[in-house]
């Protein structure tokens, strides 16, 4: 097992939560903050069970944007996580 630090967004829809993380584009959601933070360790451990057992590390974390250095890989780094206020064209 390693340990890796991953941006994670938990936001509150509703009476649920939702964990995302962009460094894997992959998300879960829980009754509350507690247990969406407990599925999210547990899909990501799934994850990388997953991309592991099928032989396709390298290529699912280069195509995330993880860097490779020597054996280990690292996730990008998030700049920022901010609303921005946008236009957008309002349909009928």
């Amino acid at each position: 097992m390693i340990q890796l630090q991953l941006p994670v967004s938990i936001i509150k829809e509703g009476k649920h939560y939702i964990a995302y993380t962009p460094a894997l584009d992959l998300s879960t959601s829980g009754k509350t903050y507690a247990q969406v933070k407990r599925r999210f360790n547990e899909v990501v451990e799934i994850f990388f069970e997953e991309i592991s057992k099928a032989g396709t590390v390298d290529e699912v974390l280069g195509n995330l944007g993880w860097r490779k250095v020597q054996t280990h890989w690292t996730p990008p780094t998030v700049v920022s996580h901010e609303p921005m206020q946008v236009k957008v064209p309002v349909y009928a």
